[in-house]
């Protein structure tokens, strides 16, 4: 993985390029309602306030847990017993990206929705919030930090979802043959290279023209950059959206030239 320092200045340069947020000058009609509507519209879609009482209260939680790491392991610790508290501060995905994904589910309504990477589950409760229609699969590889995730569910009642515990390679397989097919799929876990375009090639086949695939930490370290460049570069994909932290693929076949585009955020 990059050290602090390396992707510190890798965001600086991506912040330096990246093309303005508010979306002026942008040719793509998809790509400046995906700005107006997803990265900037503040307004319009109001996350329930108790997902963000429940990041608080789990950043306060000194629980003891037993962690199995099935992944690429954590920039912020290698200890297998960890507080609550720790895991929340290295791995719940920041307020402001959490709720750029419940405002991505908002306005794009997916009805079928895969998540690789439960954590301790504010992610997945802002993507079941967003479209409480939704039915959501998601895979979380330690048995200590799902039973958390479940209980956070119960907390928040939120009844779309079902956790599967257990290893991404065990359980993706069958996750997807529950689903018709994939209108969403988020990648957060086992950030290498393999592994990583494992699971894009599996998703492939069960992926449609509307379908949305969401990678997380592209830019973590080269061999994420690497499968990056490589999902950019496939023949399905038409559009790329790179905010750094997040990376969001489109499938649109109507879009008849491959365009990436890299948007400060």
């Amino acid at each position: 993985m990059h050290s602090s320092f390396q992707l510190a200045k890798k965001y600086l340069q991506y912040y330096l390029s990246a093309s303005n947020s508010k979306g002026h000058g942008m040719h793509s009609p998809f790509v400046f309602q995906f700005i107006l509507h997803v990265l900037n519209n503040h307004s319009g879609y109001q996350p329930p306030i108790k997902i963000e009482n429940l990041r608080r209260q789990l950043l306060t939680d000194n629980r003891l847990l037993e962690i199995e790491d099935l992944g690429a392991g954590s920039r912020v610790a290698s200890s297998k017993k960890r507080t609550v508290r720790q895991l929340a501060k290295a791995a719940l995905k920041p307020k402001k990206y959490a709720q750029l994904l419940y405002r991505l589910v908002n306005y794009y309504a997916p009805e079928t929705i895969l998540e690789l990477g439960t954590s301790l589950g504010v992610t997945t409760s802002y993507l079941s919030a967003a479209n409480p229609s939704a039915k959501i699969f998601t895979i979380e590889g330690s048995k200590a930090v799902a039973a958390i995730a479940r209980e956070n569910f119960e907390k928040l009642s939120l009844k779309n979802i079902e956790l599967i515990q257990g290893s991404f390679d065990e359980h993706l397989t069958s996750a997807i043959h529950q689903l018709s097919s994939i209108d969403l799929a988020y990648i957060d876990g086992n950030h290498r290279y393999e592994p990583t375009m494992r699971y894009f090639h599996q998703l492939l086949p069960h992926l449609h023209n509307y379908s949305i695939l969401i990678f997380d930490d592209i830019h973590w370290s080269e061999e994420m950059e690497r499968a990056w460049e490589e999902i950019k570069g496939h023949t399905s994909v038409r559009y790329t959206i790179d905010v750094f932290f997040l990376g969001f693929v489109f499938f649109r076949q109507e879009f008849k030239v491959k365009q990436h585009f890299c948007i400060r955020f």
